[in-house]
């Protein structure tokens, strides 16, 4: 199970997965943009982690200037039904999830 968790739940895997497979391909600058915080960096680590996972194609285009594009694998894409399981609870549990922690700080502040 460790490694499935270490694959699927680390810290910048879900977001690059589930926004190449709510925006399709993309190039690096769309794909950072549309990550959000995600720094330069520790993008190219993570899409490097996941084409090496077989979760994301990475497609070069020799032109001038090089184009290089991602998009999510046919294996990246067996994840969608958990990644709609995860939204799912999230809708309907993170509510709870705020009142739990309201509680919690205020009855240990």
């Amino acid at each position: 199970m460790t490694p499935v968790l270490d694959i699927v739940f680390s810290r910048w895997t879900t977001p690059i997965l589930w926004t190449l497979h709510q925006f399709g391909r993309q190039r690096f600058v769309e794909l950072n943009r549309n990550v959000g915080t995600i720094t330069a960096k520790v993008l190219t680590q993570r899409l490097r982690q996941l084409e090496r996972d077989g979760l994301v194609i990475r497609t070069y285009h020799p032109e001038v200037p090089p184009r290089v594009e991602y998009e999510i694998s046919e294996l990246g894409l067996t994840l969608a039904p958990l990644f709609a399981t995860l939204t799912t609870w999230s809708t309907t549990h993170l509510p709870e999830v705020e009142r739990a922690r309201t509680t919690f700080d205020t009855t240990h502040a």
